[in-house]
């Protein structure tokens, strides 16, 4: 619960649009990088769940980071989250795999691409939660601002997570 004093300054700046917020379990605010620590794959795959609340049709998720940092556990705990019970596995030869949840989901995996171009990303845009990694190779697919980015990067033995929500909606 906020404060009377945080209260009112957040509702001022809502009033000016300046401030939004993602469903209230999520706790994000538009435009804020939120970083979190994660120590375990469970972890990982609960973050997956607790974002997949924030997430709905026609939502982009540009996934960063190095090998074996998390992206697809993170993607394994969003899906399960949406329903999905079959095994998760990274689309990384087969590039882009659907899954038939609410939202639908599309998860992409462009490590082994130059370019996404002519993959057929833009057919999902709108009819699916578009989960991408390795986004560096899909540049002009959406534009700055209207995809969530998430970076994982290795911190120590887990991981540190940056969530930045888009900033249209």
């Amino acid at each position: 619960m906020e404060s009377g004093g945080e209260a009112s300054w957040l509702n001022l700046l809502r009033s000016f649009r300046l401030v939004a917020y993602y469903p209230p379990s999520l706790g994000i605010l538009r435009g804020v990088t939120q970083i979190e620590r994660i120590e375990s794959e469970e972890a990982m795959k609960a973050l997956g769940a607790r974002l997949a609340a924030g997430f709905g049709r026609g939502a982009v998720v540009l996934l960063d980071g190095p090998l074996g940092a998390g992206k697809t556990t993170l993607v394994r705990g969003i899906l399960e989250a949406l329903g999905h019970r079959e095994p998760v596995r990274s689309p990384t030869f087969n590039l882009i795999q659907v899954f038939e949840t609410q939202p639908p989901v599309m998860h992409a995996d462009l490590y082994r691409v130059a370019s996404a171009d002519g993959l057929g990303l833009e057919e999902y845009l709108e009819t699916h939660l578009c989960l991408i990694e390795w986004p560096d190779r899909a540049t002009g697919l959406i534009a700055e601002g209207e995809a969530w980015r998430i970076r994982i990067e290795f911190s120590g033995e887990g991981r540190e997570i940056r969530i930045q929500p888009p900033l249209a909606r």
